[in-house]
């Protein structure tokens, strides 16, 4: 599969995503520049995370309005796949390419640590592989990441099975304490209703190597290649 990674004035973690794309993963990796109208015949593009544009206004606010995102606004709507990481989840929540938005943490300060993650959707690709059962430790580093829609849209990206992750205890147990940034429900991470398009805030490629310690964003990446590969 032939992937693109798009980077933006102040992406951080654009290395990070290709080095596991390419290495543990054994992708072809197009680095995509924000300023492209050419995704290069990329099937999944990602948003990496980082602080695009520094962050100014809100976060992703100003990255929505790159050229190289009126493209990726075309690919999903042709059904292209999309993945979002931290500040790219950002930028999709932004760009309306999934519902809610990222707000500030509730304690109004950045956070920089492991977390845990319960996977939710049984049927979207980033989680279809995925033990429910189990919580998966995958690092985060946000300042606006505490995830947030109205009941309505809660309700309904509940019964359309678009809620990939919910932060969790390492026993997989949902409390306000697992919930660190305040996120509504616990939310990590969703999907459009299409599950095409895929936003979340931890970093599963800061937990693919061996020689970090952890290896259970790993999962969650080959999921996801695996069940649009087949789509």
């Amino acid at each position: 599969m032939k992937v693109g990674v798009v980077v933006f004035p102040g992406s951080n973690c654009d290395q990070d995503i290709i080095d596991t794309l390419r290495g543990p993963l054994g992708q072809t990796v197009e680095v995509l520049w924000h300023k492209d109208h050419d995704l290069r015949g990329c099937e999944l593009v990602v948003l990496p995370g980082g602080f695009s544009y520094g962050d100014y206004l809100r976060s992703g606010a100003i990255a929505r309005f790159s050229p190289i995102m009126q493209e990726v606004g075309r690919h999903v709507e042709r059904g292209g796949y999309l993945l979002g990481i931290c500040n790219g989840f950002q930028v999709l929540t932004e760009s309306h390419l999934v519902p809610g938005a990222l707000l500030r943490n509730q304690e109004r300060h950045f956070v920089c640590q492991n977390t845990w993650l319960r996977p939710v959707s049984r049927t979207a690709a980033l989680t279809a592989d995925l033990d429910p059962a189990r919580a998966y430790q995958v690092p985060v580093a946000h300042g606006e990441g505490r995830y947030y829609a109205d009941d309505d849209t809660l309700a309904r990206l509940t019964d359309n099975d678009q809620i990939l992750f919910r932060y969790c205890s390492a026993t997989g147990e949902a409390d306000d304490t697992a919930n660190f940034n305040g996120s509504r429900q616990g939310i990590a991470g969703v999907c459009n209703a299409q599950r095409t398009v895929f936003g979340l805030m931890p970093h599963p490629e800061r937990a693919a190597d061996l020689d970090l310690g952890n290896t259970d964003g790993l999962p969650m990446l080959r999921s996801l290649l695996r069940h649009i590969g087949a789509a």
